[in-house]
Order: structure tokens, then C-alpha cells, then sequence
């Protein structure tokens, strides 16, 4: 199953999130200066559980230097979680 990124308007944020049947991820562009998030530049990717109360933890990798990086390090990581599951 891949993870289909829909970009949601947030004024300066730069996000994009996907869902899965279990699994809830997000993709944010970070800076240190500017509008938006600050934090190490490029593109954080961050996952949490649907089925768990629990705060998001990042993708092994983040920050990937560019949106195509962390899209395939979400899906990667997706089918990971579904095997381990």
C-alpha cells in the first residue's frame, strides 16, 4: 500500500499528510529562519499510530533534503511498521 501526500493549506506552513488503515503521516518543510516551522533544514517526515494516544515520532532519516526523499522514507517505513506489526 503506498501513501498518497495531499498538501494542506496552512498559510506559512509547508505541510503534507497521509494515512493509512493504521498509521497517520505528515511531512513538514523546516528552516532555521523564515515563515513556517524552524529546525534543521528540509523535510521532516513524522508518523504516529491511529490506533494509539501517543505523540508523532520522526522517520528514521528526517530531515531528508527533499520531498520525494521523505515520501518514499514514509512508505518504506509504512511497510515496516505492517511487518513488524
Amino acid at each position: 500500500m503506498a501513501l498518497h501526500f495531499g498538501r494542506v493549506d496552512t498559510g506559512d506552513l509547508e505541510l503534507w499528510i497521509a494515512s493509512s488503515d493504521d498509521y497517520s503521516f505528515v511531512i513538514s518543510s523546516e528552516s532555521r529562519s523564515g515563515p513556517g516551522l524552524h529546525g534543521e533544514p528540509g523535510f521532516v517526515a513524522s508518523y504516529r499510530p491511529d490506533f494509539l494516544n501517543k505523540p508523532a515520532a520522526q522517520v528514521p532519516g528526517s530531515p531528508f533534503g527533499t520531498f520525494a526523499e521523505a515520501e518514499r522514507a514514509c512508505n518504506a517505513f509504512l511497510g515496516y511498521l505492517i511487518i513488524k506489526g
